[in-house]
């Protein structure tokens, strides 16, 4: 079980936002381009003033529940859903978020259709290295997936496999930048705590950051 990240310092968090956006200056990337988002499933919701104190803005959830929790209670932060989406609980999200970041199901196709509106913008969830058993849809069926979603799609994200080095996950952000280009899609969510210097190097437009930013 992993522990809950508790007794969060506002002025650490800020310290640890300006250093990410560094390196992201660094990169020679517009800053205006890239933003930060805080995963917060670990993060209690008592915890979340401190990270809003510290600079934080957007905020992601994995989980439907705390998101509902979460959201209703910090309204003053900016929410999307970047968890595995289960069809059931579509309804539960939609009106809490901006944007969903794991579309990637039949079944998720046909709640959006029924309870998403004109403004419901999403993004589709890609397996970039095909791997079994993992959520997202596979690189060869995505032009066929896109075509039938219900409502708008923004972008794509990815989880690349497990990788010792941050650098082994290059050639998987090069794959989903590679397929947003080929679709018109601006938006990538890709690169974590772990790898997101890479990430952006590889034209991430949203970094899913948590102990990086805790810590």
């Amino acid at each position: 079980m992993v522990d809950l990240i508790r007794g969060i310092d506002p002025d650490h968090v800020r310290s640890n936002l300006d250093r990410v956006r560094d390196e992201i200056a660094a990169t020679g990337r517009d800053l205006a381009d890239v933003e930060i988002l805080a995963a917060v499933k670990y993060v209690p919701p008592e915890e979340l003033d401190a990270l809003a104190a510290g600079g934080v803005r957007l905020a992601g959830e994995n989980r439907a529940q705390e998101l509902e929790r979460k959201a209703t209670a910090h309204p003053e932060l900016t929410w999307d859903f970047i968890g595995h989406l289960q069809s059931r609980k579509v309804r539960q999200v939609l009106p809490l978020v901006r944007w969903i970041h794991s579309v990637a199901s039949d079944s998720a196709l046909r709640e959006l259709a029924r309870h998403g509106t004109s403004q419901t913008e999403v993004l589709v969830e890609v397996n970039v290295a095909d791997e079994e058993g993992k959520s997202g849809v596979a690189p060869v069926d995505l032009s066929d997936f896109l075509e039938r979603v219900p409502c708008r799609v923004v972008g794509l994200m990815t989880m690349p496999p497990l990788a010792r080095q941050a650098e082994d996950s290059r050639r998987w952000f090069a794959t989903l930048a590679e397929l947003a280009a080929a679709h018109g899609l601006r938006e990538l969510s890709m690169g974590t705590s772990q790898d997101y210097r890479v990430a952006v190097e590889e034209g991430a437009t949203i970094l899913r950051l948590g102990s990086v930013l805790f810590r």
